[in-house]
């Protein structure tokens, strides 16, 4: 199978690891791990700063000089209008019409709404945004998603800073079936390098995670071992494995073995 680059509403990447910015130790620590990650994207939040202080424009400058382009979020938005509202201004602060679209519904999982997702996707295409949403791993909300505008989808691994990895393999693998020319990244709930390399080898295009570099002992170390695992898990999907088996097959042939063995006399 041909590794084909990835490209995100018309963008070519050469990187399918896409990197948050928030909870790092220091600003420094920041820069480290997205360079030793390799991330040609990373995710920042709309924050409302307050003009006269300017409190904001040392970790915008930062990340200017990373050279990677921004894909603002929506994170912590729980209503449609709030979702639209802070899409809008994140487009004139950022100017990007990019938008990784989240409408939160539950606290405790930070699942998203589905219906309220679909809505505000639908009012932001229509807006002139290209629209990276932000869903749990359902294929009737694809559908939906992929109706109103999308071109790429973002289901979650599991719930947002659980670490729990790929809580249903299952359905993220019917979903790249039914939809495979369809970018699908994994976002949310990835904990390991071992995770990243199982969304990649289940034939993901990529996969964004923030927590799991940002609060490890070593962000820097973990962002490119991050790096490297996405990378092994996208080389061995193309490579195709060999599927699992019920019982052992020897690798080994038994023609011209040293000893065979003799039936036993009576």
């Amino acid at each position: 199978m041909e590794n084909r680059p990835l490209a995100i509403y018309g963008t070519p990447l050469s990187s399918r690891l896409l990197v948050g910015t928030a909870q790092y130790p220091s600003p420094a620590i920041l820069a480290e791990a997205i360079k030793a990650s390799g991330a040609e994207i990373v995710t920042v939040s709309l924050r409302r700063e307050a003009g006269a202080s300017r409190s904001g424009e040392s970790f915008w400058s930062l990340i200017r000089e990373l050279g990677a382009k921004v894909l603002p979020n929506t994170a912590g938005c729980r209503s449609v209008k709030e979702a639209v509202t802070t899409a809008q201004m994140a487009r004139e602060v950022f100017a990007t019409s990019w938008i990784k679209l989240e409408v939160i519904a539950d606290d405790d999982l930070l699942q998203p709404d589905p219906f309220g997702l679909v809505e505000a996707a639908a009012i932001l295409v229509r807006d002139g945004f290209n629209v990276l949403p932000y869903m749990t791993e359902d294929l009737v909300l694809a559908e939906k998603l992929i109706g109103a505008g999308c071109e790429v989808l973002m289901p979650w691994g599991a719930p947002i800073g659980s670490g729990r990895g790929l809580n249903n393999p299952f359905a993220l693998q019917a979903l790249r079936r039914r939809f495979p020319h369809v970018p699908l990244i994994i976002d949310a709930g990835i904990g390991t390098p071992a995770h990243a390399a199982a969304a990649m080898e289940l034939g993901y295009d990529g996969v964004l995670l923030n927590t799991a570099i940002a609060k490890a002992g070593d962000p820097v170390s973990m962002a490119r071992a991050f790096a490297l695992a996405v990378e092994a898990g996208r080389l061995a999907y193309c490579a195709e494995p060999i599927p699992p088996r019920d019982m052992a097959e020897p690798s080994t042939p038994q023609l011209g073995r040293a000893f065979a063995d003799l039936p036993r006399r009576a």
